[in-house]
C-alpha cells in the first residue's frame, strides 16, 4: 500500500520507470540487428581481409598481333551463262559432252543448215546486181540520162540487199553453237534430233578458269575489307587457296546488317570445285591484344562477353572484350588494359565492384591457364 500511495503522491516516478523500460527495449533491438548487418558486410566482401572472397590472378601484358577477319561462305564459278538458240533448226550434231572443258569458240552443237547456204548465195548475188546497177547510173548521170530520183532508188535497193546479206550470214553462223569463253559445259538441254526455236535454252556453260568465294562480312569488320586486298581461303575439300577481293557491296543487307564479299581465285587447271563451303581469312591490321583461355570469358548482366580483372584497390572490374584471333591453345582478345591482373580462378563467384583477396598465381600455372607470357611482350 505504501508503494501505491507513494506513486499516487509522486506520479513522476512512474514516468521515469516507463522511460527506462523503453530505452532498455530499444537498445536490445539494436543489438539483435547488428549481427545480420555485419554478416551481410562480410558476405559482400567489405569485412576484414580474412573474410574476403579469395580469387587467383595472373598479371599479363598486351602484345601486338594481326587482327584476322574471317568470312564464311561457299565457292562458285566466276561466270555462269545459259546459252540460247539464236535461230530455228534441228540438232544434227553434238560436239561437246557435259563436264567437258572447252575453249572460246569451240563448237558445242550444230543445227541443220537446210537452205541457209542457198539464201546466202542469193543475197550475195542480189548485192552484186544492185551495186552494178548503181555504178552504171552514176556514170550515166554526168550525161543527163538518169535523174537523181532514179539513183536514190537504186542506192536504197543496194543497201537493202546488203542488209539481207548480213542477215543470211548471221543466220548461217547461228547454226553452229559455240563456247562463249573458256570454261566447261555444265549441262546440255538438247540431243540430236531435237528441234529448237529462237530463244530456246540449249546448254549451261560455266567459267571455271577462276572461281569466287562468296560470303558476308559483319558491319563491324567491313572497314577492314578493301577491293583488290589479298586474302586466303580454306575449302571444305582441304585445299588452301589465295586470291583477291573483287567485290564488296556498298550497302548492307537491311535484315542481317552484313556486306556481300567476293574473293576471286585463279583456277587454270579446273582443280578447284565450285559449290563447296569455304572460310575466307583477311588481314585486319595490327592491334594490341592479350591471349587468354576461353574458360576466362564470362557474361555480365547485360549479356556482354568479357573478362574480370582486379584493380589496384583489389576490386573486381569487368571489361567487354572482342575476340580478334583464335589458336589451338587460346584466344586473343581486345578491350582490356595493356597490363591487367586477370582473374584466372574464382571469376564466377565475384561481381564487379566487389573487394576481393587477390592471390597471385604461380607463373607456370598462369602460363598453362592463359597460354601467354606473364612477363610481357618481347
Amino acid at each position: 500500500m505504501n508503494l501505491r500511495n507513494q506513486i499516487s503522491q509522486r506520479p513522476w516516478i512512474l514516468a521515469i520507470a516507463i522511460a527506462v523500460i523503453v530505452v532498455i527495449w530499444m537498445y536490445s533491438g539494436t543489438d539483435e540487428q547488428a549481427g545480420p548487418t555485419q554478416t551481410a558486410a562480410v558476405a559482400s566482401g567489405n569485412g576484414s581481409p580474412d573474410q574476403l572472397v579469395a580469387v587467383q590472378i595472373a598479371s599479363q601484358y598486351a602484345e601486338p598481333i594481326t587482327k584476322e577477319v574471317k568470312i564464311y561462305g561457299q565457292t562458285a564459278p566466276a561466270r555462269e551463262v545459259e546459252i540460247n538458240a539464236e535461230t530455228d533448226g534441228r540438232v544434227v550434231a553434238v560436239e561437246a559432252m557435259r563436264g567437258e572443258q572447252a575453249k572460246v569458240g569451240d563448237i558445242i552443237l550444230r543445227l541443220d543448215k537446210r537452205d541457209r547456204e542457198a539464201r546466202l548465195a542469193q543475197a550475195k548475188a542480189s548485192v552484186t546486181e544492185h551495186r552494178t546497177s548503181y555504178q552504171a547510173q552514176l556514170e550515166l548521170k554526168t550525161e543527163g540520162y538518169v535523174s537523181e530520183t532514179q539513183i536514190a532508188e537504186t542506192l536504197a535497193k543496194l543497201e537493202n540487199a546488203k542488209a539481207e546479206l548480213i542477215r543470211a550470214e548471221l543466220d548461217l553462223e547461228y547454226m553452229v553453237v559455240r563456247a562463249p569463253f573458256d570454261g566447261v559445259l555444265q549441262d546440255r538441254e538438247v540431243e540430236i534430233g531435237d528441234f529448237v526455236r529462237t530463244g530456246d535454252p540449249v546448254a549451261m556453260f560455266v567459267d571455271n578458269t577462276s572461281i569466287i568465294v562468296t560470303g558476308t562480312v559483319a558491319e563491324q569488320d567491313a572497314a577492314y575489307v578493301k577491293i583488290n586486298d589479298i586474302g586466303n581461303a580454306s575449302l571444305a575439300t582441304g585445299q588452301e587457296v589465295e586470291g583477291r577481293i573483287r567485290y564488296l557491296s556498298a550497302v548492307a543487307d537491311p535484315s542481317t546488317r552484313t556486306f556481300n564479299v567476293e574473293l576471286e581465285v585463279a583456277n587454270p587447271d579446273g582443280s578447284l570445285p565450285a559449290g563447296v563451303t569455304a572460310e575466307i581469312r583477311l588481314s585486319g591490321g595490327q592491334t594490341m591484344a592479350q591471349k587468354v583461355s576461353p574458360s576466362m570469358l564470362s557474361l555480365n548482366t547485360g549479356g556482354d562477353i568479357g573478362i574480370k580483372t582486379v584493380n589496384e584497390l583489389n576490386q573486381v572490374e569487368f571489361h567487354n572484350v572482342e575476340v580478334v584471333a583464335s589458336e589451338i591453345d587460346g584466344i586473343w582478345v581486345t578491350g582490356m588494359p595493356d597490363q591487367a591482373r586477370i582473374i584466372t580462378v574464382g571469376q564466377g563467384y565475384v561481381t564487379p565492384g566487389q573487394e576481393v583477396r587477390a592471390v597471385v598465381q604461380k607463373p607456370d600455372t598462369a602460363l598453362a591457364e592463359t597460354g601467354a607470357s606473364a612477363e610481357g611482350p618481347k
